[in-house]
């Protein structure tokens, strides 16, 4: 006998959609990634520290909501909103991938850093995941991008380019 959810609970495949397309809109991610990062923060914050049209902040905030990727921290108006570091763990055909709030940060700075927004159009966000990982052990000492480049197959400037550009990510998420 299937179960159905209570109402106001979102069903997990709807929660899985919002999750893949804050790794396909850039916005999305950026709201998110700024909910995250910022106490407190309100619809009014995000329309006008984002630079966001208010009909999509507010449909958006209300897609993030609804997936239980933030919540209301303050239950009057202005409502401010919170949200939990994210780490979802997928396996397909053997392989693992773990989508982070910091994967999703780099992807919401796609239109701000054309060098991710190349990365991001050559190599998907699999490859995007991936130049992550190096770029923390870039950050480390562990490898260079000459390391990277062969064993990405890519070329030894586009994965200087791509850890240099990632570098911001992985050092504001370090601390945590």
């Amino acid at each position: 006998m299937s179960q159905s959810t209570t109402p106001g609970e979102t069903p997990p495949i709807q929660q899985l959609r919002t999750l893949v397309d804050l790794l396909e809109n850039p916005t999305l991610a950026r709201i998110y990634t700024h909910v995250l990062r910022t106490e407190g923060a309100t619809v009014e914050d995000l329309i006008s520290e984002l630079d966001i049209p208010q009909g999509t902040a507010y449909d958006y905030v209300g897609r993030l909501e609804d997936a239980g990727l933030i919540t209301k921290a303050r239950k009057e108006r202005p409502y401010e909103f919170a949200a939990e570091p994210l780490s979802i763990t997928l396996t397909t055909d053997g392989e693992e991938r773990t989508i982070t709030a910091e994967l999703v940060d780099a992807v919401g700075r796609r239109e701000a850093d054309k060098d991710i927004d190349v990365y991001l159009d050559r190599h998907g966000v699999d490859g995007l995941a991936t130049a992550l990982e190096y770029a923390h052990e870039y950050i480390d000492g562990t490898v260079n991008h000459r390391i990277m480049a062969r064993e990405v197959d890519i070329s030894p400037l586009e994965a200087e380019i791509i850890l240099q550009a990632l570098e911001s990510v992985v050092l504001e998420y370090r601390d945590e």
